[in-house]
């Protein structure tokens, strides 16, 4: 039996039903985002620059695009012989065999998986984040604290508090309570839903809680608050970097924005999500498309473009992926174009998602006054839409 210290499972079986159209045909991991990549990328980036090469993605939710997409791990050097990137649907066994019911009840029927390796410590991290973490500097704070278990946090409004899962710590960042969405929080760490465990003691808690007919197998709802019942040493582990719960329409076109700005062009400082540091690549698999092409009229300003987009109108502030055409005289506006978009000539398209495959008719204006306007995968418009959703 191999013997390897950690062990990283990414979460990423959930539908992610607050992206709508988004994931309405597709696991929110596999989301195309920042043009290029795909919101997985980032987590199995980490996973590389940390040098962490055992990954197990939990899939179950519309899993092909996403299968598809992380093949054999090639991209994040994860194409190992003896580890590397494991793909871990549900299966059957001699006892038959159950859909994933719960974030914990998904590393409970991958017990065996994780055991292969004998690790000492298990990582565990959803597969949904904008970030960039070095995940070997949280293993030695959890080894320095002596931890049982440890969770990153960041600190969030006090208003936005009541959304996440909220650790109340001593002044070291032990953890002596957890809050599950509370409605009145008393702190303002947020839980980032990364966790580094000790392996033997998280796998006897996840089989006590298998029992449990009552439990919902949930980290957050029951696994943290069982330990800390049990008196085991939990910690807090502060971030303070850029990161993105892209759960939402408008916190994923938000994060899509926010690689627009103009110190993150430029390597400065103040940028929390510098895409071009050679020192922390974000990887992802590369596609055939020829070069982009800019007409001789087209307007492009503050914008992401790249292999097989044809620009011939204005592109301003928008962030596009691979393949878009861009009629004479459309606008795009601050805008999120996915892959293989057809926009017509004197289009206007503004503060809007288009997801893949759409194509806008000629004439076409996609605005919504009251927020961001969302095309389908493969629809076809012709005319307004929406205006006033």
């Amino acid at each position: 039996m191999p013997n390897k210290e950690v062990v990283a499972m990414i979460l990423a079986g959930g539908q992610g039903s607050r992206l709508k159209d988004l994931t309405k045909n597709n696991a929110k991991p596999a989301v195309e985002f920042g043009a290029k990549y795909r919101i997985i990328d980032f987590t199995l980036s980490n996973c590389s620059n940390s040098s962490i090469d055992i990954v197990g993605v939990l899939t179950q939710y519309q899993p092909f695009k996403l299968h598809s997409h992380i093949g054999i791990g090639t991209p994040w050097d994860l194409d190992r012989v003896h580890g590397g990137v494991s793909l871990l649907p549900p299966h059957t066994n001699d006892v038959g065999g159950n859909w994933y019911n719960g974030t914990a009840d998904a590393i409970y029927q991958n017990i065996n998986f994780v055991d292969y390796f004998n690790p000492d410590y298990l990582l565990v991290l959803s597969g949904d984040h904008i970030y960039k973490m070095n995940y070997q500097d949280m293993i030695k704070y959890h080894k320095e604290k002596k931890a049982d278990a440890t969770i990153a946090v960041i600190s969030v409004p006090i208003e936005e508090a009541s959304r996440f899962g909220i650790m109340n710590t001593t002044e070291d960042n032990k953890i002596y309570q957890f809050d599950e969405k509370p409605k009145k929080p008393k702190s303002t760490l947020a839980s980032m839903g990364i966790y580094v465990f000790n392996w033997n003691k998280l796998k006897s808690i996840l089989k006590e809680d298998h029992k449990d007919p009552t439990s919902s197998h949930d980290f957050g709802k029951n696994i943290i608050p069982t330990m800390l019942n049990k008196g085991l040493n939990l910690y807090a582990y502060p971030f303070s970097g850029y990161w993105k719960d892209v759960g939402t329409i408008e916190s994923y076109w938000e994060a899509n924005m926010d690689l627009l700005k103009e110190e993150c062009q430029t390597g400065s400082l103040d940028c929390n999500l510098n895409l071009y540091d050679d020192s922390w690549k974000i990887y992802s698999s590369q596609l055939a498309y020829p070069a982009q092409h800019i007409g001789e009229n087209a307007v492009v300003k503050s914008s992401m473009i790249v292999e097989g987009c044809v620009i011939l109108g204005e592109v301003i502030n928008s962030v596009l992926s691979y393949g878009v055409y861009v009629g004479n005289n459309s606008k795009i506006i601050n805008s999120v174009v996915l892959s293989d978009v057809t926009i017509e000539d004197n289009c206007v398209i503004e503060n809007a998602i288009i997801c893949s495959k759409a194509k806008i008719k000629s004439r076409s204006i996609i605005k919504n006054i009251n927020g961001i306007a969302v095309v389908g995968e493969g629809k076809v418009i012709d005319g307004s839409f929406p205006v006033n959703e």
